[in-house]
């Protein structure tokens, strides 16, 4: 690989210039030779696309109950299936479930499967869904879907037929749907275990090749459910950093670049050599605390870092005004967002009353960050100058992009923290009850445990939203996420590439979905 040619591919071992790596590069050269439109525009099947993402280095899985990154993500949404996903609106969309129906009391649900096969031509049945969720709810594991799945009864619920399912509930629950559309619930196999030589899945491209933290090539598979793909093959190659994936995009060796800058974005949007596609409200931008540790464990200091932070700064600083200024809350615009609650501003003197109450006068505290996200680096010395107003000295750590993610979520006190989109019960679910897999806040309380329940139970939509609003009032009082804003999801492709949904927050059913894409 030549380097100056290629400015920024050899860092962090993009396609690193080994014999397999070489030999994956070249192929993916002609990947724009076979994908056309015909004179009409209409899409036409053919070519590889090649995307770029950041990810995760050499301890990179293809377990899709693993899954955690947005790389991760993107390649389990390949080779996978789910029963439902979120649409852009946040409500579960039937996937590999055809239909489902609840009982009266909301604790017992039916869920038909729709007609649909593994790579390996056998049916997807209420086995393999089973097996799959039993696998993630595992005691002895981390799986992410695990705190959602929690609500059903594993060792009750039960196959009706080869595609029929009676889920068995622990309570009534009356948003269960969204437990199937959960972040990481995959379908996988019954007793498939082993996912990075040659995983088996349902999804719409099928397994050739993966070399962790480099790449990994799939292939159209022509028996989905939901018809085959376009493209003959998707290749996902590994660029941590956003200049890597530019000049990747800009250089032609791939044709889709995930996650780019809004500096980057304002220079070739408009005419320029690239499109730029931007996904509207669709990363919650952090700072997050640890509540169960000094100094954060008194919630006067919490409280006290809520006022420190200049929202509107820091949307215009670190994200270049690609977003719009938070409240503290995950899940702004969302069903059940408490959008009521006054809008926090700064306010420096009551911030060094409370924390002369909380005798944290002086206080000193690191604040981890990487360049692992865009606008990270820069929020953190924002925040930074903010904070020593306040009499806070904040000492900024620089983490690595290739561990920064499992580093923070039990290590250090304070963090540069995201989120892309899911519905509100759901990032509660993940993040905020006391067994929570990615609790990155160490918020624990049990009376928020039950409040949840309270809500997951409650069949009237406006009694339930009740219910969310008043956790959301605690979170907002006492809560370790101070949500400083939410960020606009900027991808970049070639001007080859059609089909890109550009209204699909992160983490949603059309967000990084190839099957749908094509090469002109």
């Amino acid at each position: 690989m030549n380097d100056e040619r290629f400015p920024g591919l050899h860092r962090r071992g993009f396609l690193a210039a080994t014999t397999g790596a070489a030999t994956a590069l070249t192929l993916a050269g002609c990947g724009t030779s076979g994908g056309t439109e015909t004179s009409d525009g209409a899409p036409r099947r053919g070519g590889r696309l090649r995307a770029a993402f950041a990810g995760g280095g050499a301890s990179e899985t293809l377990d899709p109950h693993l899954a955690s990154l947005f790389a991760d993500a993107a390649r389990a949404k390949a080779l996978f299936d789910k029963l439902a996903d979120y649409g852009a609106d946040l409500s579960a969309r039937p996937r590999l479930a055809e239909r489902w129906e609840s009982n009266k009391t909301l604790d017992r649900w039916q869920v038909t499967l729709r007609k649909a096969v593994f790579h390996d031509g056998k049916p997807v049945t209420a086995d393999d869904v089973l097996y799959s969720y039993r696998r993630i709810a595992d005691p002895k594991q981390a799986f992410r879907a695990k705190a959602s799945l929690e609500p059903i009864d594993l060792d009750a619920s039960r196959a009706t037929g080869e595609r029929g399912i009676e889920f068995v509930l622990k309570r009534p629950t009356a948003e269960f749907p969204n437990v199937l559309a959960a972040f990481g619930a995959y379908v996988v196999p019954e007793n498939a275990n082993e996912f990075d030589d040659r995983p088996i899945g349902s999804g719409p491209f099928r397994f050739v090749s993966f070399a962790p933290g480099r790449s990994a090539v799939f292939r159209r598979f022509d028996d989905h459910w939901d018809g085959a793909p376009l493209l003959d093959e998707i290749e996902f190659v590994v660029a941590n950093e956003e200049s890597a994936r530019v000049n990747a995009l800009l250089g032609g060796q791939v044709e889709y670049a995930h996650e780019l800058n809004p500096t980057t974005a304002r220079a070739h949007e408009g005419g320029g050599q690239i499109e730029i596609v931007r996904l509207r409200n669709s990363a919650m931008q952090a700072f997050c605390m640890k509540t169960d540790r000094a100094p954060f464990d008194d919630k006067r200091v919490r409280e006290a870092f809520f006022l420190i932070a200049d929202r509107k700064e820091l949307v215009d600083g670190a994200l270049s005004g690609a977003g719009e200024v938070g409240n503290d809350l995950f899940g702004k615009g969302y069903e059940y967002y408490a959008a009521d609650l006054p809008q926090r501003t700064q306010d420096l003197d009551r911030a060094r009353a409370l924390l002369k109450q909380a005798g944290a006068e002086g206080l000193k505290v690191t604040l981890d960050t990487s360049a692992v996200a865009a606008g990270f680096t820069e929020a953190a010395g924002i925040f930074r100058d903010q904070a020593a107003k306040a009499g806070v000295t904040i000492d900024v750590r620089m983490g690595s992009k290739d561990s920064y993610w499992s580093d923070i979520l039990d290590g250090g006190t304070l963090c540069c923290y995201r989120s892309g989109a899911m519905p509100v019960e759901a990032h509660i679910s993940q993040r905020l009850l006391t067994d929570s897999t990615t609790n990155a806040t160490k918020w624990r309380h049990k009376d928020f445990d039950a409040l949840y329940q309270q809500a997951q139970s409650t069949r009237d939509r406006t009694e339930r939203a009740a219910v969310y609003e008043r956790m959301q009032r605690r979170l907002y009082t006492e809560g370790g996420f101070l949500v400083w804003g939410f960020a606009d999801w900027i991808i970049g492709t070639s001007r080859t590439v059609r089909g890109v949904e550009k209204k699909a927050p992160a983490n949603t059913l059309d967000w990084a979905r190839f099957d749908r894409v094509w090469l002109a």
